[in-house]
Order: structure tokens, then sequence, then C-alpha cells
């Protein structure tokens, strides 16, 4: 199987440190849960659902593991607006995340651990950070300090001016003056009053958010795992920052392939709550079935940039109808074509394109091929 991996930029094998039978390590980042999944939510954790098929198919063990990040500035935010509590507003969203993925078919993530339960894991890696020189007490908080760091940027490979202007974008706050410099990033910040807040060495407080994430890896999975992934607009800040304390804490490498998927736009606009065009995943369950869905989302690769809009549906509609019709009938060639195709960078339009073919020509082994891609014909 090759793989794109963003550290390496480049399609590469992807290499599991078990032979076939092994169990392969794997993270997704998951939702912070304040709001109902949308179509990007289900696209990048569709990406990973395939590549478990796969690995199964090919007598693997994926063992995924999923986080929900349920203690950070949005969820915090958004509690507060709401006037409930930050941990009430969490459950009650990944009841709604739980039942839309369920309810396309994705497999279960083989654990779902919560940033709060892993406090004790943050509080001694910031400990070990601090003892090696590789973070601060600066202002109440404590900071990563890059400089410290010569592997920073190994994973995005991004210059020090777009790292500003995402840090800046995407909540890394580089205008703090309590950081020795802008790309510093907090491990530990002192709790507003209404905000939650945890004893520790360095004073009452709550966790910044990439180390929450290395604290997870490091718990559930293990020093070194197999692959890491998200959204490419995780690759920085988030990755980069938790994939340089990873290796400064443990001094062990953190993640052997780095997997990033493509955004979803709206009708050649990216989807925003202020634009008012999150498309919903619950929204298109409830006019069509999850076949459909599943569809719409393998019918562009994983790694590209996409926009939704309502014809696809149609599309996907008429596709799974064809396919349906010629189930049954004719040779097993089109599965093989269809494992080829996932080997591909797990190419989905490539296997489908395969499938679409066999129908034309008369069928094959079509549910047998849909399968590997989860949809159930």
């Amino acid at each position: 199987m090759q793989l794109y991996d963003t550290s390496r930029q480049a399609v590469v094998p992807f290499e599991p440190a078990g032979g076939p039978g092994s169990t392969v390590t794997m993270y997704t980042c998951g939702i912070t849960p304040y709001d109902a999944a949308h179509l990007g939510h289900a696209a990048t954790y569709m990406a990973y659902d395939v590549l478990q098929r796969r690995l199964a198919d090919l007598g693997y063990r994926p063992r995924l593991v999923r986080n929900v990040t349920d203690v950070d500035d949005d969820i915090l935010r958004k509690a507060r607006e709401l006037g409930v509590h930050y941990l009430d507003l969490a459950a009650e969203e990944m009841a709604r995340f739980g039942a839309d993925m369920g309810a396309l078919g994705l497999l279960p993530a083989a654990s779902e651990p919560r940033a709060t339960s892993a406090i004790a894991d943050i509080l001694a890696r910031v400990g070990t950070l601090l003892e090696r020189g590789h973070a601060y007490r600066s202002g109440g908080a404590v900071y990563f300090d890059v400089s410290s760091w010569p592997g920073f940027g190994e994973v995005s490979h991004y210059d020090r001016a777009l790292m500003l202007e995402l840090a800046r974008e995407r909540g890394g706050n580089p205008d703090d003056p309590d950081k020795r410099d802008p790309l510093d990033f907090v491990l530990w910040q002192p709790s507003a009053p209404d905000e939650p807040s945890w004893a520790s060495l360095w004073g009452p407080g709550r966790p910044g958010w990439h180390i929450e994430c290395s604290a997870l890896v490091t718990r559930e999975l293990g020093t070194t795992i197999d692959l890491h992934g998200g959204g490419s607009d995780l690759v920085f800040p988030h990755h980069e920052c938790e994939s340089a304390l990873s290796v400064a804490a443990t001094g062990q490498p953190f993640v052997r392939h780095w997997a990033h998927t493509g955004m979803v736009l709206y009708e050649g606009t990216k989807m925003s709550k202020s634009l008012g065009n999150l498309v919903f995943v619950r929204d298109l369950l409830k006019e069509h079935e999850p076949a459909v869905v599943r569809l719409v989302l393998l019918a562009n690769h994983y790694r590209s940039d996409w926009s939704f809009d309502a014809t696809l549906l149609d599309l996907a509609e008429e596709r799974l109808a064809r396919w349906r019709s010629a189930a049954g009938q004719g040779g097993g060639e089109v599965v093989d074509q269809v494992r080829a195709a996932l080997d591909d960078d797990l190419d989905a339009p490539g296997a489908l394109k395969a499938i679409d073919a066999a129908v034309d020509g008369g069928g094959g082994a079509v549910a047998e091929a849909a399968a590997l891609l989860g949809v159930v014909l």
C-alpha cells in the first residue's frame, strides 16, 4: 500500500511496525463537541474508515483512536454562550456525532478518550518538558520553547511567515506578550473565573490544545504510532506542535506516517457557521440512505479539496441504482481492481470507476467490491 506522507511530502509505502496480522496503531483528531457533525467531518473520518477496511482486508488489525477535545477555547466559549456546563454540551454533541457517524456505517473507533481524562498524563508531560529545557514559565502559563527544538517545521514544511499567519488564524495567539517567540505555544494556562481548573505545580489552570492529543496518543497507543491523521487544517499549528512536544518529551519518534484530508466547500465557498452554509450529515440522511452519502464522499480523493452541491447526491443515487442492478453477476476481477486502487494512495474515486466499468461490462462481484468501500448493496 502506498500513501502520501505529509511530512515526507511524497507518496511512499505505508509500512506499519508489524507485518500482516499485527495491530496497526492509528490516531485521528476527533471533534471539539460544540456543534453538529458536518460534511467536512464525515469526509475526513470516511477516509480513515476506508483505510481501516483495506488494512483489515490485507490481514492487519487496525486500532483507531479518535479523541474528544472536551476542554478548549471553542467549547468553553460555546458553553458560556448557551449558559450550560461544558461537559453537558460535550456529552450532547458527542451523542449526536456518534449517531451520525454510525448511521453512515463508519467502523467504531477502538477508543474515544476525552481530553479531560488525561489531566494527570498532561501534567506529567509538562513537567518533563520543563525539566528537559523545552518549556518555560511566563505570565502564569507554561509555554513550549520552539527555539529549543530544531525539528520544528518537519511536519508542515511551512516557512515562518506562513506559520505566523496560520497561528493567528487558528487560535495560536502569536501576539501573546508573555511568549518569548510568537510561535511558542501554550502547554498549561490559567483558567478564567468561569472555566474549569485543575491544580498543578504551576498554578491552577487547564491544558493547551496540542498537549492534549500528545498525552492521549501516548496513553492509548504508545510512544510511536503507525499513522496520525486529520484534516489538512490541522497540519499547522496542531500537528506540528503536537509532534514537536511529543518527541521532545519522549526522545523517541512520534508518528511513522502523517496522513491528512482535504477540505470540503459548499458550492465553491468555504463552509462556516458564520456564513450559514454548513452541510450537516443528519440533514442529508433524512432524505438519502447512508450508501448515497458514502458514495458522494468517496467520489473525491481524500487529499483533494472539493465542493459539495446537491447534484452530487443525484449522481450518487443513480450510481447506487446501477450497482444494485448488476450485483451478483459475472466474475470477481473487479474486487482486485478495487483493492489495487485503494493501495494506490487510497484512490477511492478510481475504485468507484472500476466498479462502474464492471457494471457497464455486464456485472461482476459488485457487491463484494462495494463492501470494501463500506457500501452495502
